[in-house]
């Protein structure tokens, strides 16, 4: 599992002494349990056996990777605002810590073969327009899922949809 595999590069991390790496992977680790607790929040409200909670209330290895993908996004926003504003010293930093969580994540798709997806999905979905676009990124979305940040699949069926 994802989970298991973050908690060993943690061990990795700090056995070689790299304190970026190590703090990097602890921030997601800690992200991944505060999304625990939230799962197992919901699920204790639904009257679940308390036997059952902490084995349900566990990350699958799809929704710890969307906490790698929100945290990739939340380094992607700041390294755009940091070079923005001339700060190259925090640019850096985060360019490190996405540089590392892009590690956890599936090969990432180019725009070429996400237009591709893109293309096959408005055969499929035949969109009456910009209207429909939720439609066909949703779709998209689904068959890529991990390989490519939304925006980019936002803008791609932007761009097909009003060609």
């Amino acid at each position: 599992m994802l989970k298991e595999k973050l908690q060993e590069e943690l061990k990795t991390a700090l056995k070689s002494g790299d304190t970026n790496r190590r703090i990097t992977i602890g921030m997601v680790l800690a992200a991944v349990k505060n999304k625990e607790l939230d799962k197992r929040n919901k699920l204790s409200k639904t009257g679940i056996d308390m036997a059952q909670l902490d084995t349900q209330s566990a990350l699958t290895d799809d929704e710890a990777m969307e906490v790698i993908q929100s945290e990739v996004k939340k380094r992607r926003e700041a390294l755009e605002m940091y070079t923005q504003n001339a700060r190259a010293d925090l640019a850096e930093k985060e360019k490190s810590e996405l540089d590392i969580l892009m590690t956890f994540l599936p090969q990432q798709l180019s725009d070429d073969e996400v237009r591709a997806h893109v293309k096959a999905v408005i055969l499929e979905v035949k969109p009456q327009g910009i209207k429909d676009m939720g439609k066909v990124i949703g779709q998209v979305m689904n068959r890529v899922r991990g390989q490519v940040d939304g925006q980019a699949v936002s803008r791609i069926v932007k761009e097909e949809l009003t060609a």
